[in-house]
């Protein structure tokens, strides 16, 4: 008679499990700096993904070689771009080192009025050179180590290096690596796996690959509308507005922000109008294109399965930048929606509910065919206010 296979208690399953957690957690933190590194390498291969099954398929080529010809064509593009802008950018840079001059002029010209509030006598002056001082104190150990920013540099080519390989190698091995996460799993849960991974993928797909696509159409007319109205640097500032479309619901705040302050100090580059004029009509297209990009790009690149609310998307932000930096807050959106995900699936099945009541696919929306008259309607509300303000206020 065969020994029958002794099986683990269930006090015994849940000591390996909370040391199995525990090892994950000291890994976490004995190797926190490799994490985002590795994070890039994996969106990068999420980002090319689709490139190379096109061209194997297309071509009738080997994965490796599909692979190689994505990753070469990469490098030629990102060559030749830096190639092209850099001294756009870099001729923008001596302009604004000009402006930065003039800018300074008239804010020294502010600061020599004396402020009287309440009986009070406030000096601008002194008050904005003790600010600079303290700002000088604070900045000069960090741009006074020349050897530092070599090494810092030396390490960030390095690491570069290290996610081009492992992201390299991630596409490469795409296939092998999602059938051994498959085997992994019990079968009895392997369905439910497969659904959400589906179901994930869809998301952080939606965001990378459309926030790409959106960033580089907003980028495009950012700048183009940039050289129409004479807005100072506008190929850094379409850059800029391209960049931040990662930042949902805060992104065109921030770009509002730089361009009305820059539209008050510096005006526009040929337009004969003041300032301030020209700040408001800045500011009433841009009200105008945040309205067209909320109800007609966004939906239709992007679609409606990173849509979270702007407080979630403002407090995943802040939480995302204090545990990883930058890296953190680019990821902050996808993440908050792919736990949504997750815990909707905990939840269903701690209540005995149905865990995946919705299609995998999300569809897109319809465009808002009004979404002009909205735009149109707000901008309105908000010049006139400035403009002509109501004796309330």
């Amino acid at each position: 008679m065969e020994n029958q296979r002794v099986r683990w208690s269930s006090q015994s399953k849940l000591v390996v499990l909370i040391l199995l957690l525990g090892l994950a957690f000291y890994l976490l933190y004995r190797f926190s700096e490799v994490l985002p590194p590795l994070a890039l390498a994996v969106i990068l291969a999420y980002i090319l993904t689709p490139a190379v099954n096109f061209i194997q398929q297309r071509l009738k080529l080997r994965r490796g070689v599909a692979v190689f010809l994505v990753y070469l064509g990469l490098l030629l593009g990102l060559g030749g771009l830096l190639g092209g802008v850099i001294p756009v950018l870099v001729s923008q840079w001596n302009a604004l080192n000009l402006d930065v001059q003039r800018f300074l002029q008239s804010v020294n010209t502010i600061l020599e009025r004396r402020l009287e509030f309440a009986g009070i006598s406030i000096n601008l002056e002194r008050s904005f050179e003790s600010l600079l001082g303290s700002l000088q104190g604070v900045l000069e150990p960090v741009f006074g180590h020349t050897l530092g920013f070599a090494i810092e540099l030396i390490t960030s080519v390095v690491w570069l290096i290290f996610i081009f390989v492992v992201s390299f190698y991630l596409v490469k091995d795409m296939d092998a690596l999602r059938q051994w996460s498959e085997n992994v799993v019990p079968p009895a849960y392997r369905e439910d796996t497969i659904r959400l991974r589906g179901e994930i993928n869809h998301i952080w797909a939606s965001f990378f690959r459309g926030q790409l696509v959106l960033a580089l159409v907003v980028g495009t007319i950012f700048s183009i509308i940039g050289l129409v109205l004479g807005l100072p640097f506008p190929l850094a500032m379409g850059l800029l507005a391209g960049l931040l479309e990662f930042l949902p619901s805060v992104g065109h705040g921030i770009w509002l922000t730089i361009a009305a302050l820059l539209a008050l100090f510096a005006g526009s580059t040929w337009l004969p109008l003041p300032n301030w004029v020209f700040m408001l009509i800045l500011i009433g297209l841009h009200l105008v294109f945040q309205q067209f990009d909320l109800n007609y790009l966004i939906p239709r690149i992007i679609g409606r399965s990173v849509h979270l609310p702007p407080l979630v998307v403002i407090l995943g932000i802040v939480t995302g930048a204090l545990l990883a930096g930058v890296l953190g807050i680019l990821l902050a959106a996808p993440t908050i929606a792919s736990a949504r995900v997750v815990g909707r699936y905990l939840y269903a099945n701690l209540f005995d509910l149905d865990p995946f009541p919705d299609n995998l696919v999300y569809p897109l929306p319809p465009p808002n065919p009004h979404w002009w008259r909205t735009a149109y309607q707000r901008a309105f509300r908000w010049l006139t206010g400035k403009i002509f303000p109501s004796r309330s206020q």
